[in-house]
């Protein structure tokens, strides 16, 4: 399986709520991520500029050395946890049936994320946090 290179903003704290849970999954390795809000990011390297990232999750499938896909949105997160062992959420992501409403919601979130962040996201990172130092220390 390629390895997923995922461009998250680490501004947000829904976002890397999600990377940090990730993170904790990535038992194979399969999964690489890009903080888009530091400033030592560089679009030129990976040919996606901080304003296409910050619209919508964007993610990197590494071919055979020579090609690279690029996805985005809710396909960032259906590959993502194809490459977990959140298989659930796998068999969501990928069920053609309920892409439409997936992009419909994943659209609405990321258009707002800033604004449901505020609201909900210290509480979603510090469960995030806790439940992946559990898991570590289990």
């Amino acid at each position: 399986m390629q390895t997923l290179t995922i461009f998250y903003d680490g501004a947000c704290p829904l976002c890397l709520a999600e990377i940090v849970l990730l993170r904790s999954k990535n038992q194979r390795d399969l999964l690489r991520f890009v903080d888009i809000a530091d400033q030592h990011y560089q679009s030129d390297r990976y040919q996606i500029s901080c304003e296409q990232a910050m619209a919508q999750i964007h993610g990197r499938l590494e071919g055979d050395g020579k090609s690279t896909v690029t996805l985005i949105g809710v396909d960032v997160f259906a590959a993502a946890y194809q490459r977990t062992d959140l298989k659930l959420l796998a068999w969501i992501y990928t069920r053609p049936w309920l892409r439409p409403i997936l992009i419909l919601s994943y659209r609405f979130f990321a258009k707002y994320r800033h604004t449901i962040s505020r609201l909900f996201g210290p509480a979603m990172l510090s469960w995030a946090k806790k439940r992946t130092q559990t898991k570590v220390t289990d």
